[in-house]
């Protein structure tokens, strides 16, 4: 009886292969031609470089994973030093300007270095003239994406070469070609794998380099699909050239057989296979089209490559590589699990789950305010994902925090407490928070949520489900000067931040003396939005001392209805002259100013525009928000 099993037996064909020199050529069924073959091809033993580590330079390979790690780690050391530094001289402006009136912070208004230059020219620099995040649109309902910045491209055109040139650095003077090309699957596969430690940690909302290097998750997100493209085309390279030496060595069938019947090729193949479709389900247009099949799609077939890529090495017996992939593995488990307790610790609390009250608005803008049954502390600048029961609750989208309010519980005075005239201490285990946001009708669920509260008179309960707060690590207490842009419901991005300014100035803990508000918005119906929210801000002590409001309405149905109310609260037709406004600022700075901006792309890119070119005139930093996917 032959027990022999098919693995042994392609073993042993294998070994014939190399002890027998080939003196024919093979058809694509594997079958040895007739033809007379070229006797120095005949000769080159081909089988054993399609198998194993034989023909892998593992020692120029860990010499190329440690460039590859040290040259990331010396990347986020240095944006690391460079953010403590930034820290501190902040603390210290902070400290030291936050007793001071106006006239006495013209010290921190000038630039104490050419530090301004890097800011202009790099930092807050366009890839070429001054579009960066305005969108190319195809059609309302299609766009191709936007530009990186000067300071992206720069890192992601390293980050590309240098995984271009750690592949082609290889023997090419051996004899062997198909020793050669071993070498390149050796490393093609090991860089792939590397990467796609980064590749996991950059995708995820709780990424702790997030807050550590004050870099934004849309910036992440960026890296993210980059070094994505970069893991595909990697493991294409490792795949082809084990196929092309497998093909040389016993034909397609062989290929076939070995893809079929040996799992160590077949969990490898089915992982590239994954990624290959991950790759061509994600380009832009696609992406923006189908976010949410997008989305589950590409969550069910990383996680397919992940198990794959761990099986493949696993069976290889390369046991460092499995250690990687358990890494790679863990971290994404650990950042899902991290996601879902956060939403069940925010969300439930003794029986009680968070509703939202919903209502529609004019201008086609929903009112949305979630009760949350705990305590939460959120900043100004934050974001959270929003999740509704009954309107595709598998879907979650973020948006900009608007306004928070505490239903505060206080836990009973102690009579030495009453007589000591302290404050009740605040019982945050029976206390609950009140986030609003708003959000402007669109597609998709967004529309639906309008549709779903004006079809119930305009207001309506929902079961809902909170996930962050992210973000709000950029702090403006140090700045003298704030000027804060924003169009349409960008707005609620910036009422936080002016609320604190307002109330740090009456406190006496902020360096901020002056704060220009200004706001783009179609229609002046588009006011309603934040009426409440405004008006308490426009009632808190220290309003009229600080904030000026300037809003700018684009389209008005009656010139009439654009009216300035006061001094401190003006109106205007049309849309603002960004520069204009921006040379205003400067020539009554308070102090170092801080420019702001959430909005639309194009909106973004003017101000952006209007900030490099006031670098020279002081100390003059800029901040956008955006949220691009």
């Amino acid at each position: 009886m032959n027990t022999m099993s098919p693995t042994t037996r392609i073993a042993l064909a294998e070994l014939a292969q190399v002890m027998v020199p080939r003196s024919t050529h093979s058809t694509d069924d594997g079958r040895p031609s007739n033809a007379t073959a070229d006797t120095k091809t005949a000769d080159l033993v081909i089988a054993p470089y399609a198998t194993s580590l034989n023909g892998v330079d593992q020692h120029r390979n860990n010499l190329f994973r440690d460039v590859l790690w040290w040259s990331m780690g010396i990347l986020a050391m240095l944006i690391l030093v460079s953010r403590l530094a930034e820290r501190l001289s902040k603390h210290y402006r902070h400290m030291t300007a936050m007793s001071l009136p106006a006239s006495k912070q013209k010290y921190w208004a000038r630039n104490m270095s050419n530090w301004w230059k890097i800011k202009k020219h790099i930092l807050y620099a366009p890839l070429w003239k001054k579009r960066h995040n305005r969108e190319f649109r195809v059609s309302t309902a299609l766009n191709i994406g936007t530009l990186p910045s000067r300071l992206h491209t720069i890192l992601l055109i390293s980050y590309v070469f240098s995984n271009l040139i750690y592949c082609v650095v290889i023997d090419f003077s051996k004899k062997n070609h198909y020793e050669v090309v071993a070498e390149l699957r050796g490393r093609s596969g090991l860089l792939a794998l590397i990467n796609m430690i980064p590749l996991i940690v950059m995708a995820g909302r709780n990424n702790p380099l997030i807050p550590l290097l004050q870099i934004s998750f849309d910036t992440y997100n960026l890296l993210h699909r980059w070094m994505g493209r970069i893991v595909v085309l990697e493991s294409i390279v490792h795949t082809l050239a084990w196929w092309y030496v497998k093909h040389a060595a016993s034909g397609w069938a062989g290929v076939r057989e070995k893809i079929v019947q040996d799992p160590f090729i077949g969990y490898g193949t089915v992982g590239t296979v994954a990624l290959i479709l991950m790759f061509f389900l994600s380009p832009s247009p696609l992406r923006h089209a189908f976010y949410e099949t997008f989305l589950n799609v590409h969550i069910i077939l990383a996680a397919i490559t992940m198990v794959c890529v761990f099986v493949h090495v696993r069976l290889a017996g390369l046991i460092d590589l499995s250690v990687y992939m358990m890494v790679i593995i863990l971290l994404w488990f650990v950042e899902r699990v991290a996601r879902f307790t956060r939403l069940v610790y925010y969300n439930y609390c003794g029986r009680r789950w968070t509703n939202a009250s919903v209502s529609s608005l004019p201008g086609e803008a929903s009112r949305v305010t979630l009760h949350l049954p705990r305590h939460i502390e959120v900043k100004p600048g934050t974001h959270a994902y929003l999740r509704f029961a009954s309107i595709n609750g598998w879907e979650s989208h973020p948006f900009s925090i608007a306004w928070v309010h505490q239903q505060l519980a206080h836990f009973p005075r102690s009579e030495k407490d009453a007589e000591d005239n302290r404050p009740p201490k605040i019982d945050k285990s029976n206390s609950t928070t009140d986030i609003s946001f708003v959000i402007h009708a669109q597609t998709g669920m967004t529309r639906r949520l309008f549709d779903k509260a004006k079809a119930a008179g305009g207001n309506v309960t929902l079961r809902a489900a909170f996930e962050g707060p992210y973000a709000g690590h950029h702090s403006l207490d140090s700045y003298g000067h704030a000027v804060l842009f924003c169009g349409s419901s960008g707005i609620t991005h910036q009422l936080p931040y002016v609320k604190r300014l307002i109330q740090g100035f009456t406190d006496g803990t902020v360096a901020t003396r002056k704060i220009t508000l200004i706001w783009v918005v179609r229609d002046s119906e588009h006011l309603e939005w934040v009426r409440p929210y405004m008006d308490e801000i426009l009632r808190m002590k220290g309003r009229r001392d600080i904030l000026t409001v300037k809003l700018y309405i684009t389209r008005p149905k009656n010139p009439k209805e654009v009216n300035s109310p006061s001094d401190k609260v003006q109106m205007y037709p049309g849309r603002p002259v960004i520069k204009s406004l921006m040379r205003a600022e400067v020539a009554e700075q308070v102090g170092a100013m801080c420019v702001t901006v959430c909005g639309p792309g194009s909106l973004a890119d003017n101000v952006r525009e209007a900030v490099r070119e006031v670098q020279e005139d002081g100390t003059v930093d800029f901040i956008e928000e955006s949220f691009t996917w």
